[in-house]
């Protein structure tokens, strides 16, 4: 993985000398919160409901076992001994005193990390595939374009004030899994027919308020161009992105009022100037990058190891978590293995001081001491000898990190909601819970297959609820919280933006609505078909009339509305085969 150099070194000790003084004088009065606010979120510090919450930069998702281990200090001697890993990537951490955030600024840098640029209207961390550098289906590892991309937009001056923030997501594999669709610009490695390496170039992609998915701009940039191509594609946002409006500020909004042909001809008039500049990318600067990316010593190992294959045999649960857990490896005798943060009762994403130590063991044991964050809020010990994963299972399994539920319907993605955070209309992680609790059949988990289920509890998206199979969204109707529900989302190869079947459900009807949903798809699906292919093949229609299906009895529950059940004629109080249902 990539390590400072003495650039970065210097950029993060006068960042924290800075962001010192700031506080100092903000605690002593001297500067007014207005004035403080943009200093703090440009060190990733939030101010939420009960403290203050620190956001720390990942890039692309990659860390080592140290940095583990600075987390879980952190947690213990500043936070409330947890921490948060986001949809981002990231971590964050909810209690926070403003006295103590330069201290941890500092002790972070002894590890090679800082939380510059993790808020603010300027370019985002830069996030990726989880799985970089040993997919079996990966074009080019894309590590190395994430961080020159990375060192490229670190404190650009010119694009230090943006019209609104703006995130960058890149993938090197034939499968997207970096949801490159809904980010301001999506990155894919590309070949062209002469087998040269370049990037595909969505742009205006996005969530919250206005959900879209992104566009191409472009089907082939040269890998050599892709900084000054991307930068004049920031320019252009820059000069004609909306100011007055914070609704309207994405650069999102500006491609669709532009048009994505006028917005293309924008970005090629500027890219004339820059192209083959001093930007450009060279074999040279792309080989030194690079060199922080090489392979780990890898060992000549056979394809599989009988002692494993043996236990699958014998051993549901060690059979439930291969199936789930552990991934495809390019390197023969390897695997990648995801430690689930998703166990009933435990916010999603939430790990303990003590779970930080220990996953930073885990790391150094079976993984070459390296660490990846998804945006699916889960781990990734990347590299394990396949002979090594039973015992692997077993160490996951007494920490609550074997789960079996990785892309199933527990696997909740979710922001922290109105339990933390000033912007949210609702809580999530209470919903997560119930909804985790209700549905905690391993079995029955497994025989409905992959289903993405994403609760965010306002509009901005954290949890990314449009491109859920099944999202929520927290809102407020005059003073309470409701909720709305969504079907038809999807990441991917294949994303597309939720459609919300109709009014919104209290708090105590959302896991009824999610075992409706369910019960459409168990009777409409064919075999072995997922649930978002279903719904594109029914359409919407027989899961919206299920879910209202309401009687007498019932309608003070469903807020008065009655529907005819059509379809199948299954009658509203049907029991669902859940054990819970």
């Amino acid at each position: 993985m990539y390590r400072y150099d003495q650039y970065d070194h210097r950029i993060v000790a006068e960042r924290i000398a800075q962001f010192r003084d700031q506080v100092s004088r903000r605690l002593s009065g001297e500067l007014k919160e207005e004035e403080f606010r943009v200093l703090r979120l440009q060190n990733g510090l939030y101010m939420q409901i009960h403290a203050y919450m620190l956001r720390i930069a990942i890039p692309y998702g990659l860390m080592n076992a140290a940095q583990m281990r600075m987390f879980a200090h952190i947690a213990r001697k500043y936070d409330r001994d947890y921490g948060h890993f986001t949809t981002r990537q990231n971590i964050q951490f909810n209690w926070i005193r403003l006295q103590d955030a330069p201290e941890i600024l500092n002790e972070l840098a002894t590890v090679e990390m800082h939380a510059i640029q993790t808020s603010g209207s300027c370019i985002r961390t830069v996030t990726s595939d989880e799985f970089a550098g040993v997919a079996q289906d990966e074009i080019v590892d894309p590590r190395p374009y994430a961080e020159i991309l990375r060192q490229w937009s670190a404190l650009h001056p010119e694009f230090a004030l943006l019209p609104r923030k703006f995130k960058f997501a890149i993938t090197g594999a034939a499968n997207d899994r970096a949801a490159t669709a809904v980010h301001d610009i999506g990155l894919t490695v590309v070949k062209n027919a002469q087998g040269e390496i370049g990037f595909r170039v969505l742009v205006g992609g996005g969530l919250g308020r206005t959900p879209v998915i992104g566009t191409e701009i472009s089907d082939f940039v040269p890998w050599q161009h892709i900084i000054t191509y991307v930068e004049s594609i920031v320019r252009v946002y820059n000069q004609y992105g909306r100011r007055d409006n914070l609704y309207k500020a994405r650069i999102k909004i500006l491609v669709k009022a532009l048009g994505i042909d006028e917005f293309r001809r924008e970005v090629e008039a500027d890219w004339q100037f820059t192209k083959g500049g001093p930007s450009t990318i060279t074999v040279e600067e792309l080989n030194r990058v690079s060199a922080y990316f090489v392979a780990p010593a890898y060992q000549d190992l056979p394809a599989s190891d009988a002692n494993v294959d043996a236990k699958v045999r014998d051993n549901k649960a060690f059979a439930n978590w291969m199936q789930r857990n552990v991934k495809p490896h390019k390197v023969q005798g390897y695997a990648s293995v995801v430690l689930s943060l998703k166990r009933a009762g435990v916010a999603p994403g939430d790990v303990t001081a003590e779970q930080m130590d220990a996953i930073a063991r885990l790391a150094e044991r079976y993984s070459f001491g390296e660490l990846r964050v998804t945006h699916m809020q889960n781990l990734v010990l990347a590299d394990v000898k396949q002979s090594d994963l039973a015992e692997l299972w077993l160490e996951a399994k007494a920490l609550g990190f074997a789960t079996p539920n990785i892309g199933l319907l527990s696997d909740i993605i979710c922001c922290p909601g109105g339990d933390f955070c000033s912007l949210a209309n609702a809580r999530s992680i209470p919903l997560a819970k119930a909804v985790a609790e209700c549905f905690d059949d391993i079995d029955f988990l497994h025989d409905i297959g992959e289903i993405e289920l994403n609760i965010s509890g306002c509009v901005n998206a954290c949890a990314h609820h449009h491109i859920g199979h099944i999202g929520i969204l927290g809102v407020d109707k005059e003073g309470h919280e409701w909720y709305q529900v969504s079907i038809g989302g999807s990441q991917g190869n294949a994303s597309s933006i939720g459609k919300i079947i109709g009014h919104s459900f209290t708090f105590g009807q959302i896991p009824e609505v999610v075992a409706r949903l369910l019960q459409v798809y168990v009777n409409e699906r064919y075999d072995d078909e997922r649930f978002i292919d279903t719904v594109r093949r029914v359409g919407f229609k027989p899961f919206k009339t299920y879910v209202y299906a309401t009687s007498i009895e019932d309608d003070k529950a469903w807020s008065g509305t009655e529907y005819e059940l059509l379809g199948k004629g299954v009658p509203y109080d049907t029991p669902y085969y859940s054990p819970r249902f």
